[in-house]
């Protein structure tokens, strides 16, 4: 027999009243004793009916993620993160795919308001902003992940993309490289522009001037082509940044494919510090993001928008660091010594 709202408050030695505000996000009880009555929730398999509250108008206890891929570790991580912390919070979370394609975000988004979900959390690029209308209109609460939309004001937590992109380029202008590449993302993604604007502008201020010919965008999908793209060029870059773990795992390919070795030949940082960059061969040098950090505070905004939705947004940005591995090193030409700078 399915445990009741009796239940769990006789199980806690309270009444049904604050096992009701517990529920709710209310009244005065201390965050111990909360934590306490959801633990007895949990263990006694309580939960509220969704279906009940939506047609009171009252919380569903769900919240909607919608990520680009869910196979791109980062989201997954991501995810993850989202959903360990929105359950500790009381909420199940839906995660939904958009390929970063505006049409589907749109259906997502119009979607998760049929389902009366009490919040949104936005972890993918867009062309328009107007696809969220629907949300933003219907009053449904929305935080931002690792995404910025200048346009419009909404709680978000994101990276110093751009402070990532600087040390990717710092390290590799330290180590002696300066034929300098980047592989980024489509130009919507407002994160990749930070990225390639923070390696920019440190390359100018070391006085090395990036040519826009060696910047490529792409995607999963062409990353490896456009990697070989760049190695094809007479004066081949000694080091290329890929803007996410997954574009440095598609100029891996490119490099061994074209008989090069990584990183006597070419050097290659990437951004994320998913797992996948301690199972490369060689291990990848990366720009590492707060990933579960991340997926924590996003919800900690939302949740706090959704108990006081008059609130200021907030933003917060968090700081990433560089994990130094073995896909980078000092560049020697054929006799050992270093390159002289181009």
């Amino acid at each position: 027999m399915k445990a009741t709202i009796y239940d769990v408050a006789k199980e806690a030695g309270v009444s049904i009243a604050t096992v009701s505000l517990v529920i709710n996000g209310k009244g005065k009880i201390s965050e111990e004793r909360r934590e306490e009555i959801r633990r007895i929730m949990e263990r006694m398999g309580y939960k509220p009916s969704m279906i009940a509250s939506a047609l009171t108008g009252k919380k569903t206890y769900a919240l909607g993620l919608l990520v680009p891929d869910i196979s791109n570790p980062f989201f997954a991580e991501i995810a993850r993160a989202v959903e360990d912390e929105g359950q500790r919070h009381g909420y199940s979370v839906f995660i939904c795919s958009t390929d970063n394609k505006d049409e589907k975000v749109e259906h997502y988004a119009a979607l998760l308001q049929q389902k009366n979900v009490d919040g949104v959390i936005i972890s993918t690029g867009m062309q328009q902003l107007s696809v969220l209308k629907p949300l933003l209109q219907g009053g449904v609460p929305v935080a931002l992940l690792a995404r910025e939309f200048p346009l419009v004001t909404i709680p978000s937590v994101v990276v110093d993309d751009y402070a990532g992109g600087a040390a990717a380029a710092e390290h590799l202008i330290s180590l002696g490289h300066r034929r300098l590449a980047v592989l980024a993302e489509q130009d919507s993604i407002s994160s990749s522009r930070e990225r390639v604007r923070g390696f920019r502008q440190t390359a100018e201020a070391a006085g090395i001037s990036l040519d826009p010919a060696y910047v490529l965008s792409c995607g999963r999908k062409d990353g490896k082509e456009r990697a070989m793209e760049l190695l094809s060029m007479p004066n081949r870059p000694s080091a290329i940044f890929c803007c996410n773990d997954l574009l440095a795992i598609e100029a891996f390919r490119a490099v061994k494919e074209s008989g090069l070795r990584i990183p006597q030949d070419c050097s290659i940082v990437g951004f994320d510090d998913t797992v996948l960059a301690s199972v490369t061969d060689p291990p990848l040098t990366t720009i590492a993001q707060p990933i579960e950090q991340l997926g924590q505070t996003a919800v900690q905004l939302l949740v706090r928008q959704i108990a006081k939705p008059g609130e200021e947004p907030e933003k917060i940005v968090l700081r990433p660091s560089i994990s130094v591995r073995q896909s980078a090193s000092a560049l020697t030409d054929y006799i050992g010594k270093p390159e002289q700078a181009l």
